[in-house]
């Protein structure tokens, strides 16, 4: 079992348990743009950066291998597969988790807004 905290949209209820928890910092992961982190300039997205580039074939690719790369950076979890889909100002990305101890099965899904800059929860 897993435990953490959180302070995110929660009313009285601080902790975070198992899945919920790897949800959670996955969720701040993308949250992070690559290189923004100190002393980890690996860690973080490149797609905050790629949101105002036309959605290319080649775009496409980078956008699945980096949300592959950051899942696989928690051990907790693994990505079976990842739809992303070009919205009128960003993009929303959709991906079946699972969560390794139990094989727990889960989509989840991600909106980036090139407008606000902010990522919506999806099913968070």
């Amino acid at each position: 079992m897993y435990r953490g905290f959180s302070t995110y949209n929660r009313l009285r209820k601080f902790r975070v348990n198992d899945f919920e928890l790897v949800k959670q910092d996955l969720w701040n992961h993308f949250r992070i743009r690559k290189g923004e982190k100190l002393f980890n300039p690996e860690f973080g997205t490149i797609i905050w950066s790629l949101l105002f580039e036309p959605f290319t074939t080649e775009l496409h690719e980078l956008i699945v291998d980096d949300v592959k790369r950051i899942v696989k950076y928690d051990p907790r979890v693994s990505v079976d597969n990842v739809i992303i889909n070009e919205q009128s100002y960003g993009l929303s990305i959709e991906m079946e988790l699972t969560y390794l101890p139990e094989n727990q099965v889960e989509s989840i899904s991600l909106a980036f807004d090139r407008n606000n800059l902010t990522i919506g929860q999806g099913k968070f």
